[in-house]
């Protein structure tokens, strides 16, 4: 495969390039659906090709094709430089990148138990069990299901890297949902999304569907009783880490990407409300908040070896004591910053689309406390997990989110169940009133296997490390 790379990027340079790569991806993605005590559906397939990126003056050209034979990828090579030297027509200053140092390397992350190699019958078996526990337990609607990707990509670049990279991700979910005369339920585990990773089917097994699916069903059946979600103007909130997870991947990572801060991004999220000429002074947070982006994390679904531009995965610090220090950003993006290094954050969906800035694995930090410590501490508050919806604004900074459950926290103690909590804050204000963190026991990496991104829309496989956490003075609830 590197011979195809390596041709594609001799014919760009050839045809006028300064810079070029290209990457050869091979995908191979599974998944099965249960409903109801039963397989509703299943999908394999497998994609390849190859993508070419050249750069010439101030525009990248990009040209993908699935077709693997040398003068086809020359001619890919030849076709992006013509898009480069189009889109460089527009006047502006020629794109720099930052260096990054060269390497030829292979990597892939560890794997105990090849999920592809896992019989088809024993995981068809697992989805159907888990559904039917749900059923016999209060839920009127039961569905579970898994993905796996297996991914091979093999990078050229002008700048000299040969590298090659396997990744093999998967997970699964499984969510009850009760009918009531007025409303519905629902109960999620083990989040709204499930829960993913860069490992194999032994983190499927790890979380235990059919050992969860009673209380998950039989939660969802209590909801519809309990009370509804007190509103209150100001008082104190926790917040699981499931529910901390999609905070941090709304609030914070999509805010933090440097294309958006730059303007060059604006598609499914927006903007960002972060000013360049702040980086380094802002007040983000309270002293609590430390956020990394860090790749290298074993097991978590926004791992990877090198990004695919061949920058190293590393740790970035985004958040340090509450004040803002970093971004995501790639080679182009953080020259132009006046960053000295990129980010390693540049990710492309599959072979046919444009690689650009996405998260890794932005997480929150974990403190000394824990979710019973929080309890314990707060005289009157809410305490609430599992997403249900969200909502946020095109500059990432006023946002709103309901979750699937809550309870009243009174003198210290957990109280009763409430249904369709909600809660509402301005990004810099809320993360202010962080005072107290998880303890690294409680620290789980949180994969979230469906962000969107660009135009074409691309998916990204994003982690968001997370742990319970206390704000104080939150709005909850509806206003009246």
């Amino acid at each position: 495969m590197f011979d195809y790379a390596e041709a594609a990027v001799e014919a760009a340079q050839a045809a006028g390039a300064r810079y070029a790569d290209a990457r050869v991806m091979d995908r191979r993605h599974e998944s099965m659906d249960a409903r109801n005590g039963e397989i509703e559906g299943m999908t394999q397939d497998s994609s390849v090709g190859i993508g070419v990126r050249a750069l010439i003056g101030s525009g990248w050209g990009f040209f993908a094709t699935a077709d693997l034979d040398l003068e086809t990828v020359r001619a890919a090579g030849r076709r992006a430089a013509e898009i480069a030297r189009a889109s460089a027509s527009v006047p502006g200053d020629d794109l720099e990148l930052v260096p990054v140092e060269v390497r030829q390397d292979h990597w892939e992350n560890e794997v105990v138990e090849d999920p592809l190699s896992v019989p088809l019958g024993e995981k068809a078996d697992l989805m159907a069990a888990a559904t039917r526990t749900m059923r016999e337990h209060g839920a009127d609607v039961a569905l579970a299901g898994y993905d796996i990707w297996d991914t091979t990509k093999w990078l050229v670049s002008s700048d000299g890297h040969r590298i090659d990279q396997r990744i093999r991700e998967c997970g699964a979910h499984m969510n009850a949902t009760a009918v009531g005369e007025t409303e519905t339920q629902r109960r999620s585990y083990p989040g709204i999304r499930g829960q993913y990773g860069t490992r194999g089917w032994e983190l499927v097994r790890e979380i235990d569907l059919e050992g969860n699916a009673a209380r998950i069903a039989e939660e969802a059946r209590a909801l519809l009783t309990a009370p509804q979600c007190p509103s209150h103007d100001a008082t104190d909130l926790i917040i699981g880490s499931e529910q901390m997870a999609l905070q941090i991947h709304e609030s914070v990572g999509h805010a933090v990407e440097l294309d958006r801060i730059l303007g060059w991004e604006a598609a499914f999220a927006g903007t960002s409300w972060l000013d360049l000429s702040q980086l380094g002074t802002l007040r983000f947070g309270s002293d609590l908040m430390n956020v990394t982006a860090d790749a290298t994390l074993p097991g978590a679904l926004g791992s990877f070896g090198y990004d695919d531009e061949g920058t190293p995965a590393h740790p970035v610090d985004i958040v340090r004591g509450g004040i803002w220090v970093g971004a995501l950003s790639g080679r182009d993006s953080a020259a132009l910053a006046g960053l000295d290094s990129s980010g390693g954050a540049v990710r492309g969906d599959g072979y046919n689309r444009l690689p650009m800035v996405r998260m890794t694995n932005v997480g929150l930090l974990p403190g000394e406390s824990s979710l019973e410590d929080m309890i314990a501490a707060t005289e009157d508050g809410i305490l609430v997990d599992t997403n249900r919806s969200w909502s946020i604004d095109d500059k990432r900074l006023n946002f709103q989110f309901g979750c699937e459950i809550g309870w009243e926290i009174k003198n210290g103690k957990r109280g009763r169940m409430i249904r369709n909590p909600t809660y509402t804050g301005i990004g810099p204000r809320f993360w202010a009133s962080l005072d107290m963190l998880g303890n690294e026991s409680e620290w789980t990496f949180w994969g979230t296997p469906n962000c969107g991104k660009g135009q074409p829309g691309q998916v990204g496989h994003t982690g968001h490390p997370a742990v319970p956490c206390r704000f104080r003075g939150v709005r909850v609830g509806v206003r009246s």
